[in-house]
C-alpha cells in the first residue's frame, strides 16, 4: 500500500501515464513549454549546463551558447513529457513515432550471430530510443542503477523490461554479463556519466580531462562483440524520434585501455557536433577532477547546506 510519502511520486507516475495518451506533436509542444519553464526555475542546472557548454563549445560566442542552452532545455522538456510513452506505448505506436536509421548495421551482426555491444551516449532521447530498441529491434539487456524512490524505481524497471529486456545490476557478476553477450543478447552500454575517481580514468572529452569508465574495450575483448555506436535524436516540430545505428567500430578494441576509452569519447564528440542541443548538458560531467585541478562547478545550495550541517555537527562533537 502506498504511504503518504509516496503519494507525490504516484501522482507524477499517473500524470506521465495520462500524457502518453496525447498525440506526439502535442507532447512535443507541451515539452517545449515545460523546458522553457525549467530554464527559468532551475538555476542550478542552468548553471551546470552553461559551464559545460563553455568548456565543450568554446567556438561559440555567449549569444550562441545562450541560444543553445535554451534550445537544450526545450528538448529536456520533450524528453520529460515522453516518459509515459516509454512506460506504456505499444509496438505499433512506437513504430509510428520512432524512425530507425541504418538498421542494417546491427541486423548484419545479429544475423551473423556476432555478439553486439550497443554504445548509447546520453542524448536526451535515450529513454524513448531505448524502449524502441527493445520493442522493434531486440529485447537486449542494459545496466540498471536503482532509483532511490521505490515508486519511480518500480515504474522505470517495468517500463524498460516490458518487451523482454534484461536488467543487469552494477554489482552483478561480470562473467554472467559476458556469457549473455556471447550468447547473442545485445548489451546497452551507457558510457558518459562521471563515475568518480575510483571507477574512472581521465581521458579527454571535448578537450577537457574527464573521468570516464574504461570498461568498453575490456567488454568487447572478452566477449568478441562488435561495438555499434547508437544515437537517439528527437526530430524537429514533433515529427518523432530517430534511432540511428553507426557502422561497428573498426579495429576495436586495440588492447590499450586508455586509447580505447579516448576513442569512445571521440565517437561521442563527433555526434555531439551534429546535434549539440540534445546532449545531456545538465549533468556534472567534469565533477571529478584530476589531482590538483580546481573544481569546475559552483557548490550547489543543497551541497552547501550539507557541508554546513556536517561542520556544525563536528563543532558540537568537539
Amino acid at each position: 500500500m502506498a504511504t503518504p510519502q509516496q503519494w507525490p511520486a504516484w501522482l507524477a507516475v499517473g500524470l506521465f501515464s495520462l500524457l502518453a495518451l496525447l498525440p506526439f506533436r502535442v507532447l512535443w509542444a507541451l515539452g517545449q513549454a515545460l523546458g522553457r519553464l525549467g530554464w527559468l526555475v532551475l538555476p542550478g542546472r542552468r548553471a551546470v549546463a552553461r559551464t559545460n557548454l563553455a568548456l565543450c563549445q568554446p567556438q561559440l560566442d555567449d549569444r550562441a551558447r545562450s541560444r543553445l542552452l535554451r534550445e537544450h532545455f526545450g528538448w529536456l522538456g520533450v524528453a520529460a513529457v515522453c516518459q509515459g510513452l516509454s512506460w506504456h506505448a505499444g509496438r505499433r505506436r512506437l513504430a509510428r513515432i520512432v524512425r530507425i536509421a541504418n538498421r542494417e548495421h546491427i541486423d548484419a551482426c545479429l544475423g551473423a550471430g556476432r555478439p553486439v555491444i550497443v554504445l548509447v551516449p546520453h542524448f536526451v532521447g535515450l529513454e524513448l530510443g531505448g524502449t524502441a530498441f527493445t520493442a522493434l529491434v531486440h529485447p537486449g539487456m542494459y545496466m540498471y542503477q536503482r532509483i532511490r524512490n521505490p515508486v519511480f524505481d518500480a515504474q522505470v524497471r517495468q517500463g524498460r523490461t516490458r518487451f523482454g529486456s534484461v536488467p543487469v545490476e552494477r554489482s552483478d557478476d561480470l562473467r554472467g554479463l559476458i556469457r549473455r553477450i556471447r550468447g547473442g543478447v545485445p548489451f546497452f552500454y551507457l558510457p558518459d556519466q562521471d563515475p568518480g575517481r575510483r571507477r574512472g580514468i581521465f581521458v579527454p572529452f571535448c578537450g577537457v580531462a574527464a573521468a570516464t569508465v574504461p570498461t568498453l574495450g575490456r567488454l568487447a575483448r572478452l566477449s568478441g562483440a562488435a561495438v555499434i555506436p547508437t544515437f537517439a535524436r528527437f526530430l524537429p516540430r514533433g515529427e518523432g524520434l530517430e534511432l540511428c545505428f553507426d557502422p561497428p567500430l573498426a579495429n576495436f578494441p586495440s588492447g590499450d585501455e586508455a586509447a580505447d576509452t579516448e576513442r569512445m569519447n571521440r565517437v561521442i564528440e563527433a555526434r555531439l557536433a551534429a546535434m549539440p542541443a540534445q546532449y545531456f548538458w545538465v549533468h556534472r560531467r567534469f565533477k571529478t577532477r584530476p589531482a590538483g585541478a580546481p573544481p569546475i562547478y559552483p557548490v550547489s545550495r543543497r551541497r552547501a547546506r550539507r557541508r554546513r550541517a556536517r561542520a556544525d555537527a563536528d563543532s558540537l562533537g568537539t
